[in-house]
């Protein structure tokens, strides 16, 4: 069976974009794009919802080719290109960048990825609430924004986790990871 894991960055205050889809309040520094970057070379395949895969797909097929694109960033880009990605989308038309567009039930799919073999997949979005996450990684950023798109869904019932890891980048951002206790 394979793992799901849901990551992403997020405000102290638990937004993953400020209202307007603003995510200007991210920390974009070496160390938190390393930290992504393995995380996405330990990832057999991420899931995406549509506004999620919007927004990546509109700047990481070409971040690296950017003037002033680091190497950290750099590695990002070309890790992200060759990661086999899913999007779930019924407005959707097409998908690239070693994408595949899965319009029918994203749940059923999910749980039938899950139990699948294979490495772990990653997740930005709807599976939290069906109880198919695995682990909730979340790189916290020193900023409260008041307001926005919540890192976490309204839930049917509690999920009980244990910490994994907690670690403070340089630049103020604080990881974790979390395992759901089953």
């Amino acid at each position: 069976m394979r793992k799901l894991i849901y990551g992403m960055n997020v405000t102290l205050d638990g937004y993953t974009a400020a209202p307007g889809d603003d995510i200007g309040w991210s920390v974009p520094s070496d160390e938190l794009f390393r930290f992504w970057s393995d995380q996405l070379q330990a990832t057999e395949l991420s899931l995406y919802g549509r506004k999620l895969w919007r927004t990546m797909s509109s700047y990481w097929p070409t971040a690296d080719r950017q003037p002033g694109a680091t190497p950290a960033e750099t590695e990002f880009a070309r890790r992200w290109r060759d990661m086999p990605k899913a999007v779930f989308s019924s407005t959707i038309g097409e998908v690239d960048w070693n994408t595949r567009l899965v319009t029918g039930d994203a749940v059923a799919e999910i749980t039938r990825l899950k139990a699948g073999d294979g490495g772990p997949m990653d997740i930005a979005g709807a599976a939290m609430r069906a109880g198919l996450i695995d682990e909730y990684v979340l790189a916290t950023a020193p900023v409260l924004v008041g307001g926005g798109t919540p890192f976490f869904t309204g839930l049917d019932s509690w999920v009980n986790l244990n910490l994994v890891e907690t670690r403070t980048l340089p630049c103020g951002v604080v990881l974790t990871r979390y395992e759901t206790r089953r």
